[in-house]
């Protein structure tokens, strides 16, 4: 790198540029700093080398990573590199020769309604102390989840709620500025709206309620009433999965947050199915509605996911069987 320009300052630069063109370039943001700061932290002086960035790709998850992950941070890193060199004409930019092409998308864990409810009642478990706080706790954290499942949002998109932004008396959500830049409205059923303003009624008991105040809030010490962090989430769900002892279905390793997403799509396409509707149809709404960038990214559920595979082979099935007994 430059000695005048640090490796930090390009990454903002470029950052920067590419947000103003209206990307939001949230992964890629925090990959390049986690990259920017590995480069400062080893010392390292000159180009930027294919050998460097393997190296950090290979730090993925504290080491623990396998290829498929390595090759997803590395991925990370080409666009950047290849503006870099305008700059800095022997920078590198890797290919996927190191660690293979990054891996298409995996199968999610598909949560039964079963296992939801029990998640919700572990939830409430986080309450048995009896401390005030405790309670509040555990309300927050059953709503959240509950909020997840019954809308297949984002965990951003809900952490990311104003009060504001949730209108129980038109039933609907307002998700700002999303995964992709956009803002769209999500409505509620009835049963949901009615679980978030008991949540908003004992939330209230505890921290004032202001428009522009957080929606979900944390309820640690001096932090009370403040936005509950992402980690936080994270750390608490994974206690309570172990909890429940789940086995997993999908291809992550153990059912996520972000799983229950996709339980909610892939329930929606079931219902859909057994109402006999044209399912085609619908794909257009249900992208909208989970705020997806391209209708593509719906329409992978239904190769992606063994529940829609098998409702697929049926469907094939029916196809199928009057050629069969077809004369030639």
């Amino acid at each position: 790198m430059s000695a005048h320009v640090t490796l930090q300052a390009r990454v903002e630069q470029y950052l920067a540029e590419r947000r103003h063109a209206g990307f939001e370039l949230s992964s890629m943001g925090h990959g390049l700093e986690r990259f920017a700061r590995y480069v400062e932290q080893i010392g390292h002086h000159g180009p930027l080398t294919v050998d460097l960035m393997a190296a950090w790709a290979s730090q993925a998850k504290g080491g623990r990573g396998d290829r498929a992950t390595s090759a997803r941070q590395l991925n990370l890193l080409r666009p950047f590199t290849g503006w870099l060199r305008q700059f800095e004409p022997t920078t590198e930019v890797p290919d996927e020769a190191i660690f293979g092409p990054v891996p298409g998308r995996t199968a999610p864990h598909i949560y039964r309604e079963q296992e939801i409810i029990e998640l919700l009642a572990a939830a409430r478990g986080l309450g048995r102390s009896g401390s005030l706080l405790a309670l509040l706790r555990a309300t927050v954290i059953e709503t959240l989840f509950g909020l997840i499942a019954s809308t297949g949002l984002r965990i951003s998109e809900a952490l990311n709620l104003y009060d504001s932004d949730v209108d129980l008396q038109a039933q609907v959500l307002t998700i700002r500025q999303s995964k992709f830049g956009k803002t769209r409205l999500v409505p509620l059923h009835p049963s949901a709206a009615q679980a978030l303003a008991r949540y908003r009624t004992q939330r209230n008991l505890y921290v004032r309620a202001r428009p522009q105040a957080p929606f979900f809030v944390s309820t640690r010490g001096k932090f009370l009433g403040q936005p509950v962090g992402d980690r936080q989430i994270h750390r608490i769900f994974e206690q309570l999965r172990k909890q429940l002892g789940w086995v997993d279905r999908g291809t992550h390793g153990a059912p996520r947050v972000h799983d229950l997403r996709h339980a909610f799509a892939v329930r929606r396409l079931m219902l859909w199915h057994e109402d006999g509707v044209d399912i085609d149809q619908r794909m257009l709404a249900l992208s909208t509605y989970l705020g997806h960038a391209k209708v593509t990214h719906t329409y992978w559920y239904l190769s992606g996911v063994p529940e829609l595979m098998n409702l697929i082979g049926q469907r094939f099935e029916k196809f199928a069987v009057p050629l069969e007994n077809c004369d030639e």
